[in-house]
């Protein structure tokens, strides 16, 4: 994964499990890379990546045609809306980008992509050829045209089909990704192991940073730092989304009112209930609750 402007919260989900579990299954049905990329990327996502295009590995190395590959990498990711967007680069080589968002937030995309949509013909290859030679690109024609050919090539419908399964995966991610955060992919310090399991067993009781801290024997100013560098949230954040988690199960029970949930996930009030759930999970704790199987 490209790691330009990334962010602790996105590495994590890059580890994950689920994330190499798909990113495997994908590469093995489709034959193309997929690769979970920060808002800002200025390194090709696809690079040394499974799958990556042999003819894309090629164009990167030199500054002028990985240029290229990068103003389309960019323009993928503008104006990110509620849906993936495709951008087809000057080689016809197709990529697409789906937004990846937590609550409302916008964290990255999951990007895939360097394939045709329509046959590669002779004369657009010895356009681009043309085009590659004039950047200054040094390499074996030989070898450069047999990598074109043996491009992927989907049809139109075909490539929109598979971009709806990872539109999917992407909301799926946001689904679970709270869940990743709060349990944490790599080994920790065992201070904020505990500080964790205190949190979890006193999540429906009023917390701070201090009562936390004490509780782990360290300074409020050390545990602080600590905490944010191991689970790339500040202390307030995970204990909210702790706490969502909490909600989220409580919901289940149709009989709950959503007052008593958020009391007993260990909110002091339900307007804060409210907008917390909101922004961890992008729809208030009535939405959420509707479209449970259950419901």
């Amino acid at each position: 994964m490209a790691t330009s402007r990334s962010n602790p919260l996105l590495d994590q989900l890059s580890q994950s499990q689920i994330f190499a579990d798909y990113q495997k299954a994908f590469g093995e049905a489709t034959g193309l890379p997929l690769s979970l990329r920060p808002v800002e990327a200025w390194q090709p996502v696809h690079r040394d990546t499974p799958n990556e295009n042999p003819f894309c590995a090629l164009m990167a190395k030199t500054s002028r045609t990985c240029a290229a590959c990068l103003d389309v990498q960019e323009k993928v990711a503008e104006n990110p809306g509620a849906g993936p967007r495709t951008v087809t680069c000057f080689a016809g080589l197709s990529d697409t980008a789906i937004p990846l968002r937590f609550g409302h937030e916008l964290v990255g995309f999951l990007q895939t992509g360097q394939v045709f949509l329509a046959q590669p013909n002779r004369d657009k290859f010895d356009r681009t050829a043309r085009q590659l030679l004039d950047w200054g690109l040094k390499t074996d024609l030989g070898k450069l045209e047999d990598a074109w050919f043996h491009t992927r090539v989907l049809k139109p419908d075909q490539y929109q089909a598979m971009v709806r399964l990872l539109t999917i995966f992407a909301q799926h991610l946001s689904i679970v990704g709270n869940q990743i955060l709060v349990a944490g992919q790599n080994a920790e310090p065992p201070v904020i192991t505990r500080a964790k399991a205190y949190i979890a067993a006193h999540q429906d009781e009023p917390l701070s940073l201090g009562a936390v801290s004490k509780a782990v024997n360290t300074s409020s100013f050390y545990f602080c730092k600590l905490f944010k560098k191991a689970t790339g949230l500040n202390f307030t954040d995970y204990v909210s989304r702790v706490r969502v988690e909490k909600a989220k199960n409580l919901l289940l029970n149709p009989n709950a009112r959503v007052s008593e949930v958020a009391y007993e996930a260990g909110f002091q009030s339900l307007t804060h209930f409210n907008r917390i759930f909101r922004k961890v999970v992008g729809e208030s704790p009535t939405e959420f609750r509707r479209q449970l199987p259950s419901s």
